[in-house]
């Protein structure tokens, strides 16, 4: 636990900073997850521990897949060998998880929020602990960290806002915050200049009215041309720095002097993301989140990489573009992960940063639409979540044509709940005018893309993390072209119907088989449209005993409701937020992989034979 830490001598703590970078490095090569980011803190880390006392002591961190040292240091170190595994260690923080953890954050943006909420609940409950909310990774060309820092700054609460200051978000911060926050970063003579203002203003004599506006003038005037900071300043927080992030001296010892400044303080702090292991230094993006490593080299131990979906809307992307010079590209602060970095590279004029600000980039996408032109929003299917007023009236009712590729949806995996893109089929079908389609293989993600830039109005097209599959041969002799509204037979038979839909097909396929290796003749259709959903398919289905739909989604407002059909058995997840772990093991655990699935319906249907004969 970290009271021991506030005995150590600086030296001490030198050599325990090495130590756990060490420890991060070695471990993350074996588990995987975030690297770069959490080694850019641990001095930081370890100086808010020394000076401050958690759990009474809150500290809530932004982006929560910072908080590594935090955990290590707050006694699950020892877990670290189940980080990010199923029922294991999660890789960002949880109030479940320990009394430590003072919110749990996942996305970014949040921290000064929740920490304003948290200290004005202390104020009004009468306790005295100090909360302070870490805020790093690009989390400040978030919108929502202004909205926190304007209502703070407003409020007069004591509340310290640590600013680490990395330059990166996952790819490299952009904007004009960026911009600002770069200018005092390489502003040789700002602290002096600064402290000097200060001193110089604060020892002028205060001699009648005129001469004390004049004063106020002139320290107005003085503090916007020396103090950089003005802009934390002028929102009514009390500005230091830039400090040091990795000179853990220093870091205590400011820490230890503002700690006790009544109202709200933001202190800056500098850091170099991936610090200490020159492969995270030099590539602070790729080692943002990585897979198992070879710590000598910074490779995967997995070998090559095989083509994802990512890779195939990223190419079919760039070779549209090439035809069609009015589609355009968005990223919200990941051109890396949403595949986007080509594009940016051959068409820089036509792509378009805006940081993480999923909502601008919506609104910002409406514009251009309106304008004209074909916008693209590439983005992960959790986070467009955050922009979902700005997908209704902004775009929707206008029924402007944006597209919009909704990446990592479905089970993801290790990020464990927050990042889950289970809810897009509910949160997007509803909305009229929404077009909403889930591709079953990488040519259906290429087909469904170039529908959506013909087609005049929003299209939605959602796909999974993980390699791209291609059904072909047999199972898929053609494919035929995408009909607005349409769903795709791939086999008919009788008695049992199953509905595959997207990237489920797989399972689908081998669910068939299994079936009719018992002697059944299953049909199976493709939905392809999520919404609309196929009018001539749901008529289908009723003279079906049995029909069966499989989808990577939320049951609740999934594909499964909107058939609205009695005879309907939804093989979905439940209505839970589901845990971190492999794709592979959470389709085991709810039961949703090939071989549990055939084995229900199997049971389900020998059940309701049986019923019949005896009935006759």
């Amino acid at each position: 636990m970290p009271k021991p830490l506030k005995k150590l001598s600086a030296k001490a703590l030198q050599s325990l900073a090495a130590d756990i970078r060490h420890f991060l490095i070695h471990s993350l090569s074996d588990t995987g997850g975030h690297l770069a980011s959490n080694l850019g803190v641990v001095e930081l880390t370890l100086a808010l521990h020394t000076v401050f006392s958690t759990p009474r002591d809150q500290i809530i961190w932004d982006v929560g897949h910072q908080s590594y040292v935090h955990k290590i240091l707050t006694g699950r170190k020892g877990r670290f060998d189940t980080l990010r595994m199923l029922d294991g260690l999660s890789g960002f923080p949880k109030t479940h998880e320990s009394p430590h953890d003072a919110f749990g954050t996942g996305h970014s943006s949040t921290a000064i929020s929740a920490a304003l909420g948290l200290a004005t609940a202390r104020d009004r409950l009468g306790r005295e602990n100090k909360v302070i909310a870490v805020v790093g990774d690009g989390s400040m060309t978030g919108g929502q960290s202004y909205e926190g820092l304007n209502n703070a700054g407003r409020a007069h609460t004591d509340l310290l806002v640590v600013l680490n200051d990395n330059q990166m978000s996952i790819g490299e911060n952009v904007g004009a915050i960026s911009r600002h926050l770069n200018r005092i970063r390489t502003t040789t003579a700002y602290l002096g200049a600064k402290q000097g203002a200060h001193r110089l203003l604060d020892n002028l004599p205060l001699v009648g009215a005129s001469l004390s506006k004049a004063i106020e003038s002139t320290r107005d005037a003085i503090k916007y041309l020396l103090i950089q900071g003005v802009l934390f300043e002028e929102l009514g927080f009390r500005y230091f720095g830039p400090v040091d992030g990795h000179d853990i001296t220093t870091l205590v010892e400011v820490l230890k002097r503002v700690k006790n400044i009544p109202g709200p303080v933001l202190l800056h702090v500098l850091t170099t993301k991936g610090k200490g292991y020159p492969c995270a230094e030099s590539a602070p993006a790729n080692f943002h989140g990585v897979e198992a490593f070879q710590v000598s080299t910074g490779k995967p131990t997995n070998g090559t990489k095989k083509q994802t979906y990512t890779n195939v809307f990223a190419k079919h992307l760039c070779k549209r573009a090439e035809e069609n010079n009015k589609i355009v590209a968005i990223t919200a602060a990941m051109p890396d992960g949403t595949g986007l970095s080509d594009f940016a590279e051959r068409f820089p004029d036509r792509f378009f940063d805006v940081g993480i600000a999923e909502a601008h980039a919506v609104t910002f996408a409406a514009g251009l639409a309106m304008g004209g032109l074909r916008p693209v929003v590439a983005v992960y299917s959790s986070f467009l979540q955050r922009a979902y007023d700005q997908i209704l009236h902004d775009v929707a009712i206008q029924n402007l044509p944006v597209t919009f590729a909704i990446d990592r949806a479905g089970i993801v995996g290790e990020d464990g709940e927050t990042h889950q893109g289970l809810y897009d089929f509910a949160y997007l079908s509803h909305i009229p005018n929404m077009t909403v389609l889930a591709p079953a293989d990488a040519n259906e993600l290429e087909a469904m893309l170039d529908f959506a830039w013909a087609h005049n109005g929003p299209v939605a097209i959602r796909y999974p993390r993980g390699e791209a599959t291609i059904q072909n041969g047999e199972r898929n002799p053609s494919l035929p072209p995408i009909v607005y509204g349409c769903s795709h037979t791939i086999a008919e038979g009788r008695g049992i119907a199953l509905i595959s839909v997207g990237t489920m097909m797989e399972t689908a396929l081998a669910v068939r088989d299994a079936l009719k290796a018992e002697g059944y003749d299953p049909s199976l259709y493709n939905a392809r449209f999520v919404k609309p959903v196929d009018a001539g398919l749901v008529n289908k289905l009723k003279a079906y005993d049995h029909v069966y739909v499989l989808q990577d989604a939320a049951a609740k407002g999934g594909y499964g409701e909107a058939l609205r059909l009695p005879n309907v058995r939804d093989f979905a997840f439940p209505d839970k937020f589901i845990e971190a772990g492999t794709q592979r093991e959470l389709f085991e655990r709810y039961r949703l992989d090939g071989k549990s699935v055939a084995a229900f319906i199997i049971n389900e249907v020998k059940s309701h034979e049986n019923k019949k004969e005896i009935q006759q």
